[in-house]
């Protein structure tokens, strides 16, 4: 069965992320293990980590908090995908002004 690819980011989406720590993954973010569990019920999603730290680390904090199961692969490389998660993205919704609008007026939510 054809599974869609869905990326998700780590820092700032399924961890309670405010700065960057080489050697420091913060804790999960409340609801995640239930959001991940949620999409594999579906059985329609393979779910790819994507994620500029350590991969070593990342297995290591995803298995810590019992949700690696849930994924397929941890990569660095945004790789083509149905759907990516991500606490720094907009999504394009063909009108350039608007789009520059929503750019000028940008925080991630963990800034706010």
């Amino acid at each position: 069965m054809y599974k869609e690819k869905l990326m998700i980011d780590l820092d700032g989406v399924l961890n309670n992320y405010t700065k960057y720590e080489e050697n420091f993954i913060p804790e999960i973010r409340e609801g995640a293990a239930e959001f991940l569990e949620n999409l594999c019920r579906l059985e329609k999603y393979e779910l790819v980590l994507f994620t500029s730290r350590n991969s070593k680390l990342c297995e290591k904090w995803l298995k810590e908090n019992k949700i690696n199961q849930y994924f397929k692969e941890i990569t660095n490389i945004k790789k083509p995908a149905s759907i990516y998660i991500d606490d720094r993205a907009l999504k394009f919704n063909g009108d350039f002004k608007l789009t520059l609008d929503e750019i000028e007026k940008f925080t991630v939510h963990w800034k706010k």
